[in-house]
């Protein structure tokens, strides 16, 4: 794994964009069946401060079961955002 940047940097969250195009749920938990507590505009960014496991769901960046957090509380599916990658990119919930 590559890091980048220094120490004092790798606490925090990276930023990443949502699907352009795509209005974005953010949920209250790990999955569908979680309430909507808002919705992200196309292209919004995102800062994922930790990931795990939920529903899966397929999005326009493939089929994914990885949640990411990005506020107290707030998820979104990890299908919607673009961060390169199809694995974790931050440390597990």
């Amino acid at each position: 794994m590559m890091v980048l940047g220094s120490a004092s940097q790798a606490s925090a969250a990276a930023s990443y964009p949502t699907a352009p195009g795509y209005q974005v749920n953010v949920r209250s938990g790990p999955g569908t069946n979680y309430a909507v507590v808002r919705v992200l505009q196309p292209g919004s960014q995102v800062s994922i401060y930790c990931q795990t496991t939920g529903t899966t769901v397929t999005g326009p960046y493939g089929t994914s079961n990885i949640w990411d957090n990005i506020s107290s509380g707030q998820y979104v599916s990890d299908a919607y955002v673009q961060t390169g990658s199809d694995g974790y990119v931050a440390p597990r919930c």
